[in-house]
């Protein structure tokens, strides 16, 4: 289902001129079991961390989306659909995204939650759950940020329309959580936020 995701997501985008070209701070293992936490401005977000992750992969989003007609297919078999409004719902969401991560699948996350509304975009606060995850877990989260992709798609593409270029992505390098604990979520949470912004920002 992945490499399904992964050839629809590339075709889909390369038909209309979108292409995605990953820049690395450091080069690590993509094999490895990972959080992937990305900032969120466009929906050639979904298409670009599936390129990203090189090992099996599962997105964590909100319980909406599997009323979509291409969404809905993933997050009614191999993503993780979460209703926020219900604690019982955000447990078991947890809970089986840990049992993803320990059979060696790689988690993906976007911290803020949706795409925001402001236009250009700015990075938005970002949740606590994919950091507690991290630690939790004991696996390295992975702070990536899409610096243009809201330039060739903005959302629906209904306000900036799409066109056609390179998406750039900067993937950090990988943060290590095995010596944290739950207690340092909020420290890992800022931490990451405060590299993605200043990249972010940097760049646009």
């Amino acid at each position: 289902m992945n490499e399904f995701r992964r050839l629809w997501g590339f075709l889909s985008s390369a038909c209309v001129g979108i292409f995605y070209r990953f820049t690395f701070e450091v080069p690590f293992d993509r094999t490895k079991p990972y959080i992937i936490c990305p900032n969120h401005t466009s929906n050639l977000d979904i298409t670009a961390m599936s390129l990203l992750a090189k090992n099996d992969c599962c997105f964590m989003g909100k319980e909406e989306l599997t009323e979509g007609l291409v969404t809905g297919l993933f997050f009614r078999t191999v993503d993780i659909p979460v209703n926020r409004e219900s604690k019982m719902s955000s447990f078991r969401a947890f809970k089986k995204a840990i049992e993803k991560l320990q059979s060696g699948i790689t988690m993906i996350v976007f911290p803020e939650g949706k795409i925001p509304d402001d236009y250009p975009p700015q990075l938005h606060s970002f949740k606590n759950g994919p950091f507690r995850l991290a630690i939790e877990a004991g696996v390295p989260i992975v702070p990536v940020t899409s610096l243009n992709n809201w330039k060739l798609l903005w959302d629906t593409g209904t306000r900036h329309g799409s066109m056609p270029g390179v998406c750039h992505i900067y993937v950090h390098k990988p943060i290590e959580t095995k010596n944290l604990t739950v207690d340092d979520a909020d420290n890992l949470r800022d931490q990451v936020y405060r590299i993605m912004k200043g990249k972010f920002d940097s760049m646009n």
